[in-house]
């Protein structure tokens, strides 16, 4: 296994997904103090900045093929270096808001890309494992933010979104060397595809828990620091020490694929749907309550990471012939979700709290156990999103 493309890979996801795109929710009572944003327009700040993903993710895919993967990637942890800095410089909100959506594309420019150097540079019985090692560096990511945080004392946010610059430019620098150069082209599949093709009636399943999925992660990484510090108080260490306790657990979503592939994905799509509706109700319902806020962020960590790969399968079961298609598509929907997410329920949280909005959403994540994924008989999958791990198998 090419141990420098995989440890290159954790750094950028870690880089562009853990610090430039969830970070703002870390640092967001933070900034909502020092630019006196309300609730309203931190979620249009963070819906913004989903939008910003989505455009980088709609670029990739029309540029991956002809430029090869190193390209893009260094353009992620140049938006995110960039991005971070002038987060870290704002003055006022315009700037602030540049800097996090600049940030937030950082994700989308780099995730796909990665699929594909692995595909090119890791031998096929070894790609699942490389991916879900690479996927992992999302809760990496989070770790190293909440301790950072922790420095935070008044202003000191500034210098924490400065230091994130500077690792995002020696992870950028690190990609560059390790990346290999030129385009790819995978063989090409003779089915033809369309609109009709992607909107068959089985996959209405997928793109609705897509949504729901984008839609309960953005509000939680936007809104949870907001609703423990209203719980439980000001206290410098809390909101670091959960966000750290959030990437902790997350790392175990890097057994995603084995879940799958022992349990199957009806039973893993109801479990993860289930524990994220308590993870985000817990907020809602106990915010200031210890045992409740540190329950939740185990729960949710590695639930999270686990729905990516949950998606990957589930979209490769309904589209075996184009996996790569019907996954942007999936992708699509779930960024669908994550844009509607801050927005909107920042609007219900200026209008009747905070904790409303978290139980709402947690209703919507309850919603989606209803959008079950297709059970294929005797089909094997292989995951190969952020979080995918081995073959797995429809029940």
């Amino acid at each position: 296994m090419n141990r420098s493309l995989i440890l290159g890979g954790a750094a950028v996801i870690g880089v562009t997904f853990g610090l430039a795109r969830y970070g703002y929710g870390l640092f967001e009572p933070d900034l909502r103090r020092e630019f006196d944003l309300s609730m309203s327009a931190v979620g249009l700040i963070g819906s913004a900045t989903y939008a910003g993903y989505l455009l980088a993710l709609l670029l990739v895919g029309a540029l991956v093929t002809r430029f090869g993967p190193r390209p893009l990637v260094i353009a992620g942890g140049v938006s995110a270096t960039a991005g971070m800095a002038l987060v870290a410089f704002a003055r006022e909100p315009v700037a602030l808001t540049a800097g996090l959506i600049l940030a937030g594309t950082s994700s989308g420019w780099a995730w796909a890309p990665y699929s594909d150097a692995v595909d090119r540079a890791v031998p096929p019985g070894r790609r699942e494992r490389a991916m879900g090692i690479i996927s992992s560096g999302t809760a990496f990511g989070v770790v190293v933010a909440g301790p950072l945080a922790l420095l935070a004392q008044g202003t000191g946010w500034r210098m924490v979104w400065l230091l994130f610059a500077a690792i995002a430019l020696a992870t950028t620098v690190y990609n560059a060397r390790v990346l290999p150069a030129g385009a790819h082209r995978p063989a090409r599949s003779g089915s033809r595809v369309g609109l009709r093709w992607l909107a068959r009636r089985s996959a209405m399943p997928l793109y609705a828990m897509a949504v729901a999925y984008g839609l309960v992660g953005s509000v939680y990484w936007q809104y949870a620091v907001a609703a423990v510090e209203d719980g439980m108080g000001d206290g410098r260490a809390t909101a670091p020490l959960f966000w750290t306790l959030v990437g902790l657990a997350g790392t175990a979503g890097a057994f995603t694929g084995h879940a799958i592939g022992r349990y199957g994905l009806r039973r893993v799509h109801t479990g993860i749907f289930a524990g994220l509706a308590v993870a985000v109700a817990l907020l809602g319902l106990a915010p200031g309550s210890l045992p409740a806020v540190i329950t939740s962020a185990v729960l949710y960590g590695p639930l999270f990471m686990a729905g990516s790969g949950l998606l990957a399968a589930a979209s490769y079961h309904l589209f075996p012939e184009r996996p790569a298609i019907g996954f942007s598509a999936a992708v699509a929907f779930l960024a669908v979700g994550t844009i509607a997410g801050p927005a909107t329920l920042g609007m219900v949280a200026d209008a009747y709290g905070l904790r409303t909005a978290f139980l709402a959403t947690a209703a919507v994540a309850m919603l989606a156990l209803l959008a079950r994924p297709r059970a294929t008989n005797g089909h094997t999958a292989r995951a190969a999103g952020p979080t995918a791990g081995r073959p797995v198998r429809a029940r």
